[in-house]
């Protein structure tokens, strides 16, 4: 099995190009030994970036992150969000210590604002930049900005110390690439795109199914090798059974044809024009 290939963050960095996502998790728990169990066997298939949010299960999916990190911290690129009720300047300090606390770790490798809300900006980046300085984040990023979002980002002091956008991107939400997509890669700024497989959707796509049957794969693995085709783009699916992890660990086998990627365009069609930012 080929290693998992990386993107390089603006710092240099490089971390995986396919992670694990975490949303629905730690919402019950006679699911946790189940969870924890598939992030584990995905970390030692080589998917190491994991992506989690205090949102998710209030707090519940960090909880199954670090029990199933426990140990082998330094494996992990270890991703968080912050709600943006708790983003103000001292609210997003109290808000990492609180996910530091039910991660089990002393720092979170990538800190994100998981959308924007009444806060200010300048604000959320002072409490980040209190935290990189206190050594609890390595980096940190936003998630659902649009291009209106990114460029007042960008225009703020420390504005372009942001590592990544994580926004809702597969086949069939491919919106961004009008303006959003280019201009974050122009800079450098990784694409982490969730929901890769639209939430199933895509697995019922008559496209992708025929297309799977003549590679001998999974409608899902086709549309995870065709984001793994695009430039500057992280994928975190999020998968509980074994089978599925290998399935998307697989999908990183597969390598698209010119005439496949057009035959998916046609399908998918690119965008022609400027629309609002797809979100779930």
């Amino acid at each position: 099995m080929k290693p998992v290939p990386t993107i390089s963050l603006p710092d240099g960095t490089h971390i995986p190009a396919l992670g694990q996502g975490t949303w629905k998790m730690g919402e019950r728990a006679a699911d946790r030994a189940r969870e924890v169990a598939a992030l584990q066997h995905g970390i030692d298939l080589g998917l190491t970036l994991i992506d989690t949010a205090e949102m998710y299960g209030e707090g519940g999916a960090e909880k199954i992150v670090g029990e199933a990190i426990r140990g082998q911290r330094d494996k992990i690129f270890l991703v968080s969000k912050v709600y943006p009720h708790n983003a103000s300047k001292s609210g997003v300090v109290a808000a990492c210590e609180r996910s530091l606390q039910r991660l089990g770790v002393e720092q979170i490798d990538l800190y994100l604002l998981h959308w924007r809300g009444a806060p200010k900006l300048a604000d959320t980046l002072a409490g980040f930049e209190t935290l990189r300085d206190q050594g609890k984040i390595a980096r940190w990023g936003v998630s659902n900005f649009d291009l209106d979002d990114m460029e007042e980002l960008a225009a703020l002091p420390g504005g372009d110390a942001c590592a990544t956008n994580q926004v809702l991107y597969n086949l069939s939400r491919r919106g961004i690439e009008f303006d959003l997509l280019p201009w974050c890669a122009q800079r450098r700024i990784p694409t982490m795109a969730y929901s890769p497989i639209d939430q199933g959707a895509l697995a019922k796509s008559r496209k992708l199914q025929a297309l799977a049957k003549e590679r001998g794969a999974t409608p899902s693995q086709i549309a995870l090798a065709w984001l793994a085709a695009q430039p500057h783009v992280i994928s975190i699916p999020k998968a509980v059974e074994r089978a599925h992890i290998d399935d998307n660990r697989r999908a990183l086998e597969i390598k698209l044809t010119s005439d496949e990627l057009a035959a998916l365009d046609g399908e998918f069609p690119p965008p022609k024009r400027k629309s609002p930012l797809a979100m779930i």
